[in-house]
């Protein structure tokens, strides 16, 4: 494959954005995308391919260039020569590519790849929590995360059948498949830019990996219910809500972040899903106004991510130690002042995207031994490991509040 150095110099300028100016990595690539009209679809996704796979094996990497942070654009093509001699790329003679050492790559690849925390490119506190959360099975649960995620799509019932969806994106060249036990979720066999087709914006299909398609199933929701999405965020969940709903009934999302309300009132205009209200979340009389009023809630907890670094790669260098201990905290809290919405009889889903027990499980046996959680019982709950799935990693509790 020969490399076209506008190609590469922009690949290396989102890597800075990325590494050096604390960019998340869809956001830097999404503005490095759109810098040149003429690039084609194979362009782009050289583009993707590159600089998310330097952002996933970004530890490992470094540790073969010999190279160490912050980033000057010298060390970022020392990073892009290590991954394009692993890719079998031939490098051109570019003075940035000069007195490569190709052979010692392969070499250090190899001697790196027997330890853990090379391999899997993490940070070594990471390493240490996944081992002592996990023990034997955080090893493959982390090389599954290291894994591209697949493009799945959740049809939009209010507006269409998966049968029809698969239809039309066949006709413009964009084939899918079933996914086993979801019978609204369709998987690319390909990567496109589904963003761009008519279906998408007519609203149509949402892009939802699997496993996160599962959770507002859990929730066993009817047309008709008063139903809550606590932590609705943009909606990925509320929307899906709704179209289980089948638009009958009220549907309340709330949030803390008023600006994610407003892209989720985008969405819901977008799928037809009008019996969404959004509140927003500035006091705690917002949650009062709701105390023993919801038929169901859903809590998708804000959470570490780790269940989702498939595709959120970057996720790995931005998270810190204490923000895990902090979101748990937070978590605790949400289950405590939140669970409040439930009425007797009523019933909840506290789910998060991640693979830890302690965000987990351990969240559940420690609200239910609490006085708000002695009127809950767990009814059922659902661990999705990575390795297993072949999609992101998340945690489901179903919990049915006791009659008075």
């Amino acid at each position: 494959m020969r490399l076209h150095r506008n190609l590469v110099f922009a690949s290396i300028d989102a890597l800075h954005e990325i590494f050096n100016e604390n960019s998340y990595a869809d956001k830097a690539l999404q503005g490095t995308l759109k810098r040149d009209k003429r690039w084609g679809a194979r362009d782009r996704s050289f583009i993707a391919e590159m600089v998310y796979d330097i952002v996933r094996w970004k530890r490992l990497y470094a540790e073969i260039a010999e190279v160490k942070e912050p980033f000057d654009r010298q060390k970022l093509f020392r990073l892009f020569a290590v991954w394009a001699t692993l890719k079998g790329i031939a490098l051109p003679d570019w003075k940035q590519l000069e007195d490569t050492p190709t052979r010692r790559i392969k070499g250090r690849f190899d001697e790196l790849s027997k330890i853990r925390k090379y391999r899997e490119s993490i940070p070594d506190w990471l390493d240490e929590l996944g081992k002592k959360e996990l023990g034997k099975t955080w090893d493959t649960e982390i090389a599954a995360l290291n894994i591209e995620a697949d493009v799945v799509l959740r049809t939009n019932t209010l507006k269409t059948t998966p049968e029809q969806l698969k239809a039309v994106l066949f006709d413009l060249d964009i084939e899918t498949e079933t996914v086993q036990g979801l019978p609204n979720a369709l998987k690319l066999k390909q990567r496109a830019n589904v963003f761009q087709v008519p279906a998408f914006k007519d609203g149509w299909f949402e892009v939802q990996d699997a496993s996160s398609q599962l959770v507002a199933e859990y929730l066993d929701v009817k047309p008709g219910m008063r139903v809550v999405d606590a932590c609705a965020g943009a909606g990925g969940k509320s929307l899906h809500l709704a179209s289980l709903m089948e638009n009958k009934g009220q549907l309340i999302a709330l949030d803390i972040y008023a600006n994610k309300l407003n892209e989720l009132k985008r969405r819901a205009k977008r799928a037809g899903a009008f019996n969404i209200e959004t509140r927003h979340i500035d006091s705690t009389k917002v949650i009062k106004k709701l105390h023993e009023k919801a038929d169901r809630v859903l809590i998708d907890a804000p959470c570490s991510g780790l269940g989702v670094l498939r595709r959120n790669p970057d996720a790995k260098w931005k998270l810190q130690p204490e923000f895990i201990d902090n979101i748990k905290q937070t978590q605790a809290e949400i289950l405590e002042n939140y669970s409040k919405m439930v009425k007797p009889g009523g019933q909840m889903v506290y789910a998060t995207c991640s693979i830890l027990p302690s965000e987990n499980q351990k969240q559940i046996k420690k609200f239910l031994n609490s006085e708000t959680g002695k009127s809950f019982n767990l009814a059922k709950e659902k661990t999705i490991l990575p390795s297993k799935s072949g999609y992101d990693g998340f945690y489901m509790a179903l919990l049915t509040k006791e009659n008075n």
